[in-house]
């Protein structure tokens, strides 16, 4: 769906994409992690056609960005809302640039509306939105026309929980039905929970791909074992192995344990971090 290939992107001395190369198919949701600063919004900005590259390709379905902006829905990092115009009025208006209309237009309304718990204040002006509320009318602009690529930057970021169980179930629900997702975040939890696969961008490049199981296939987990006044703390890359060799070896009586695999967190430290440094 999606082919992004050795992206560079310039402005005077800071490089932002920097050999930038990603692909998304159908259906697929893509996690795409990394510190502030790595290239995820100048990506996401340029796969919209909001910023054209330096250097490098954006396809989307074979075509242009430029030649599909009716099949992309954007939700961008900060809330770009138009405060005085109500929910309704802001779906009309995006539904209505995308090519709806009427009936199709009102039924698309109304689905959303319930998906995304938007019913009890359609018609409240943006500007009175508590920021929960912002954030679901934002992705719901992005969603209204059933885009083929969802591109959704930090769609999240200060929602509360109602918010984001609302809008990952509606993510999913797309996903399932064929649109291609990239989804920016640094709650790398909601990755987990949307079954994305994941990229990791740092210094303006992805420098790792795959499924959460390959990434963090040889991450060491962690072991936490007290006994009395007595605290053991191993790192491994067999937790549960480890805790069966430190049971062996403990002499009193023990009060707690603590086991942990490794996480999206700790795939993210162990590689965007270390090239931050």
């Amino acid at each position: 769906m999606l082919e992004a290939t050795e992206l560079t992107k310039q402005y005077d001395e800071v490089r932002a994409l920097d050999g930038f190369s990603l692909s998304v198919a159908a259906g697929e949701i893509v996690g795409l992690v990394g510190h502030n600063g790595a290239g995820k919004t100048t990506f996401v900005e340029m796969v919209s056609g909001l910023l054209k590259p330096d250097s490098g390709t954006v396809l989307i379905a074979g075509r242009s960005p430029a030649e599909t902006r009716g099949e992309i829905g954007i939700s961008p990092q900060h809330i770009a809302l138009y405060r005085p115009l109500s929910v309704r009025e802001h779906l009309k208006l995006y539904g209505g640039i995308a090519g709806l209309r009427k009936a199709a237009l009102a039924d698309a309304i109304e689905e959303l509306a319930v998906a995304l718990q938007l019913t009890d204040f359609l018609d409240r002006r943006a500007g009175l939105l508590s920021g929960g509320q912002q954030r679901r009318a934002q992705a719901a602009t992005a969603l209204i026309h059933r885009p083929s690529l969802l591109l959704l930057d930090e769609p999240t970021a200060g929602a509360d929980p109602e918010t984001r169980a609302a809008l990952l179930d509606v993510v999913k629900q797309r996903a399932a039905e064929g649109t291609a997702v990239i989804y920016t975040t640094h709650y790398l939890s909601e990755l987990m929970d949307l079954q994305a696969t994941i990229a990791v961008a740092a210094k303006g490049k992805i420098i790792a791909r795959g499924t959460s199981a390959e990434l963090l296939d040889g991450l060491p987990g962690e072991v936490r074992v007290t006994a009395a006044d007595e605290e053991v703390h191993v790192s491994s890359q067999d937790p549960t192995g480890a805790l069966l060799e430190i049971l062996r070896t403990v002499r009193r009586p023990v009060e707690s344990v603590e086991l942990r695999h490794p996480s999206l967190d700790d795939l993210y430290h162990s590689l965007a971090v270390s090239h931050v440094n």
